[in-house]
């Protein structure tokens, strides 16, 4: 399968001038005149230079990898459909639809893109953050970086002691159950051969404290509408937490938020003004009721 170059910088050029800045989280800014978004615009979208996209779409430039149209597709906030398109376009055959896939769709885009104040994210049915709003990085640090099977929460949880900290210790016990409960729930919908069934026999192999839950064959241990964490800068905290799933692609979109008038609702705005930056060295932590 060839690239098709015409077909390609065209579909580009049509995708990027029907949407608007505020369609994807962009301020539009006063004495704005282009018409959709600007080439640098989409190339911060897309995480890749203006020069590389701009070649795309005058049917010059590389042949794009399917890792770069990948990009593409999601920084455009493209429909299944249209992902799918752009990669034949691009010359590769379309990723696989269903619980594996990575794509996000336009409308949890869109809805993520207006929480910019509000910690939230979306993971996939196995734990794999997709996108982080900053306030979200704030909360728990960027989780979106790991590879292979660390991706999964659930298999940070049992192998790496660092994954705890964050959260209440009186927690840890319950926690445990529901990823290893929930886990098993997944590998039963998906079969033997699926993602959740390797990652199962990683965890039997790598963790006593997971094959001991394993062997319990617990089944329904659900999260609760509230969830503690331990920050290390602004202290405890207690969020609730509402989720919107897409069916299609098991992506789940978590928000969380804290009750007006509560400490927890003081540090959140504290972590809101400091960030995701650690303080320095004798730097004050603006005062949170206790």
């Amino acid at each position: 399968m060839g690239i098709d170059r015409a077909g390609l910088a065209g579909f580009l050029r049509g995708r990027r001038e029907s949407l608007q800045p505020e369609d994807v989280g962009l301020p539009r800014g006063a004495r704005r005149r282009a018409t959709g978004l600007r080439r640098e615009e989409v190339a911060v979208l897309c995480h890749m230079s203006t020069d590389y996209y701009s070649r795309l779409e005058r049917e010059r430039g590389p042949h794009p990898s399917e890792q770069m149209v990948a990009s593409i597709a999601q920084g455009l906030h493209l429909s299944l459909a249209e992902r799918d398109h752009l990669f034949r376009l691009a010359g590769h055959q379309p990723p696989l639809r269903g619980t594996s896939s990575g794509h996000v769709s336009p409308g949890l885009l869109r809805i993520l893109d207006r929480l910019g104040d509000t910690p939230a994210e979306i993971v996939t049915e196995l734990g794999e953050t997709l996108r982080q709003t900053p306030l979200g990085v704030a909360l728990t640090g960027d989780t979106t970086g790991f590879t292979g099977p660390a991706r999964s929460k659930g298999y940070r949880w049992f192998t790496d002691p660092a994954s705890r900290e964050r959260h209440a210790p009186e927690d840890h016990a319950f926690l445990s159950r529901m990823y290893a409960s929930g886990l098993r729930g997944i590998v039963a919908r998906r079969g033997p051969g699926s993602r959740a069934a390797q990652l199962a026999d990683l965890l039997l192999e790598r963790s006593p404290e997971f094959r001991a839950l394993w062997e319990r064959h617990e089944v329904g241990v659900h999260p609760g509408e509230v969830k503690r964490y331990q920050h290390p800068e602004v202290g405890r905290l207690e969020l609730n937490c509402q989720t919107l799933v897409d069916p299609h692609q098991a992506h789940h979109l978590m928000v969380y938020t804290a009750v007006p008038g509560t400490e927890s609702h003081d540090a959140l705005a504290v972590l809101a003004v400091i960030g995701a930056q650690p303080l320095a060295t004798g730097d004050a932590v603006p005062a949170v009721r206790r």
